[in-house]
């Protein structure tokens, strides 16, 4: 399945954890980031690539080409991505920087928990879980 449609301009920041980070590579709001060991930057997370591409910590709340500064909405942060669906959990999806939904991580793929909607209202709140184990 395709990840999910997040127009950059409807991500807003709602509530909690926020930290700033150097950019590895270009990325848009809405998009799931990991920060690779070898640099301290954030790169676009995928849950079929390692284990480290997997293991996201958090979601930008901007975008911007690779050294540029940006904001990352981190565990404990709500944003406002949009759309949800209510009381659904979402995951780093095999597109990078896609967030999808369970069923898209597929036999080999890395599971990381990104977080969960309660209501149909946009927001996501922020609540990632890497367990570094594969379906």
């Amino acid at each position: 399945m395709a990840a999910l449609s997040v127009t950059a301009t409807n991500v807003t920041f709602v509530s909690g954890n926020v930290e700033q980070v150097v950019i590895g590579e270009t990325v848009t709001a809405g998009q799931a980031v990991y920060t690779k060991a070898a640099d301290g930057r954030a790169w676009l997370a995928q849950s079929d690539g390692t284990a480290a591409e997997a293991a996201a910590t958090g979601v930008m709340l901007t975008g911007g080409a690779a050294g540029q500064p940006g904001l990352k909405a981190a565990n404990g942060a709500a944003i406002n991505i949009g759309a949800t669906t209510a009381k659904i959990h979402y995951w780093v999806h095999t597109t990078a920087g896609g967030v999808g939904l369970q069923a898209d991580v597929g036999s080999g793929n890395y599971i990381t928990r990104l977080g969960y909607s309660l209501t149909t209202d946009g927001v996501f709140y922020i609540d990632i879980r890497a367990t570094g184990a594969t379906f």
